[in-house]
């Protein structure tokens, strides 16, 4: 146990840290309403960042992860969800062979359920639920199995749909627009991965965000790819130490410098002399670059 030192007497008696009680109440925040959130966001920043005997004793991977705790109450489904073109999903009258397939090629073990498009989602299947009828003589119905799913906005707080389906014990949502056609999915580990970053398993390893030297000396990269990755190939700092806080990966350093969604075919420039063209991206993500070197790496400024 670590001693009290830099406690105040309150903080003695009750046998809790000032972090302890920040993180409680963090906690305890998951689930309340909007404006509630707020003065709970800012207030645990301002003690993070601003209170010396808190920050001391906070490491440098702890003060990472309660600041994206504290983005993350700011984030709408939006932020979080998979867009509509990358949804795998099933068909409601699928065979079982069709969905282990599915399965098999995508790693999934969550899949929405669909009748005639993805505009009419009916539920969500589970692998757990598919398996016991493996080699079995049971008939296999995906309309039987399916498990019930939330509908949500877009704009709906990401802290409010997380405390929703922990409620609710729901691990899946469909994101819906003003007219009832879906626009994305999430799930819940989508929404802890929005604070904890991103979460590699063993389909993750095999398909690793790459950045691959061109023989003219530039770099084609997958947009999920670390920018601390490429910082070490160029030598160069592309984020300053609060931009770090909040931007991970390639694509969105370079959403962040257009501010948007650049499309295919663009090209931005960072002001270390970087440029990077947009090789693939749908509306919502950009999906693949090329990065190369423009004239010197520090250009003067205008």
């Amino acid at each position: 146990m670590s001693d009290t030192h830099g406690r105040s007497g309150d903080d003695d008696e009750r046998g809790e840290s000032p972090l302890s009680r920040t993180l409680g109440t963090l906690f305890r925040a998951v689930g309340i309403g909007r404006d509630e959130a707020t003065n709970w966001r800012d207030a645990l920043k301002e003690v993070i960042t601003e209170e010396d005997d808190i920050a001391d004793n906070i490491n440098p991977e702890e003060r990472r992860l309660l600041l994206r705790l504290i983005r993350f109450s700011s984030r709408t489904v939006e932020d979080a969800m998979v867009p509509r073109p990358d949804i795998v999903a099933v068909e409601e009258g699928a065979s079982l062979d069709d969905v282990l397939a599915l399965v098999r090629t995508h790693g999934h073990t969550r899949m929405p359920v669909f009748r005639e498009s993805l505009d009419d989602i009916v539920g969500m299947v589970h692998l757990r639920d598919v398996i016991g009828f493996w080699g079995g003589d049971t008939p296999f119905s995906l309309k039987e199995i399916a498990r019930k799913i939330l509908f949500v906005p877009s704009s709906m707080p990401a802290i409010q749909l997380l405390s929703q389906m922990r409620a609710s014990r729901t691990h899946m949502a469909i994101v819906v627009d003003e007219y009832g056609g879906t626009d994305g999915i999430v799930t819940i580990g989508d929404l802890v991965e929005e604070i904890v970053g991103q979460i590699e398993d063993e389909h993750d390893v095999a398909e690793a965000p790459e950045i691959v030297a061109l023989p003219d000396g530039g770099f084609e990269a997958d947009a999920r790819a670390g920018v601390e990755a490429l910082e070490e190939r160029l030598g160069l700092d592309l984020l300053d130490e609060e931009e770090a806080e909040d931007i991970e990966t390639l694509g969105g350093l370079v959403a962040d410098l257009a501010g948007r969604v650049p499309r295919r075919g663009e090209r931005i420039r960072h002001p270390l002399g970087i440029v990077f063209e947009v090789l693939d991206a749908d509306p919502r993500r950009i999906k693949r670059l090329r990065v190369r070197r423009e004239g010197e790496a520090n250009p003067p400024k205008a």
